[in-house]
């Protein structure tokens, strides 16, 4: 059965809980999905085609020392845009697949429409190098500060885990109030190696950004 974690609790991944050791992680998959909380009334009803909201799972993959190691590198796109970070240990919506092979993201929904997982970052976390210690699991509003949205906004937030052979294996959920209001982005869990094994960590820590590089600055290294 399933493990509902509360904000700040930690779990082994791969036990259940009874402490067996029965959840296989060669390939575990990180679910996100969220709902917009409707508004009420006759306005609300009247001005329901708002803004989608375009909420975006990012990854940082850190060191021993709690850091990103390598920021990638910035490519031209055929269009002639820029874009950084490429194939580096972060893996977001313009760097979908980590070099390694060992994570990825799946795809970007941009409504959060429908139930189970919005967006999913697969981890094969048993071939990990040992090199990486933790990983990061964020979720950001993509120009939420631009079109005012925040988590504030958002209800049935959730992240779980789920093994390769498809059993979930805990869940954190959280719902926006009052003091999400102006949160644009949330550092929602981490999984960090510990003793040989994996661990998994709800957070549930709101930030007023809505540019996940203001994150990444605590976790890069000083030039």
């Amino acid at each position: 059965m399933a493990i509902n974690l509360q904000k700040g609790q930690t779990i082994d991944l791969r036990k259940n809980d009874r402490g067996e050791s029965v959840y296989d992680l060669s390939k575990v998959t990180i679910g996100l999905g969220w709902d917009v909380r409707k508004q009420g009334g006759f306005f609300g009803k009247l001005f329901s085609k708002e803004a989608e909201y375009d909420l975006d799972a990012v990854a940082f993959l850190l060191d021993g020392n709690g850091k990103v190691a390598n920021l990638g590198k910035t490519v031209q796109t055929n269009d002639g845009r820029q874009i950084a970070l490429y194939q580096g240990d972060v893996v977001f919506f313009n760097s979908m697949q980590h070099p390694s092979g060992n994570i990825w993201l799946t795809g970007d929904n941009r409504t959060g429409a429908g139930d189970g997982d919005d967006e999913q970052i697969i981890v094969k976390l048993d071939q990990l190098d040992e090199s990486y210690q933790k990983i990061l699991f964020l979720v950001t509003i993509y120009q939420g500060k631009q079109n005012n949205q925040h988590f504030g906004m958002i209800e049935n937030a959730f992240i779980r885990a789920v093994d390769a052979k498809g059993k979930e294996i805990t869940k954190y959920s959280l719902s926006g109030d009052s003091s999400m209001n102006g949160k644009c982005a949330m550092v929602f869990a981490e999984a960090y190696r510990h003793n040989g094994d994996w661990k998994f960590r709800a957070i549930g820590e709101p930030h007023q950004t809505d540019n996940f590089i203001e994150i990444l600055k605590q976790y890069a290294y000083s030039n």
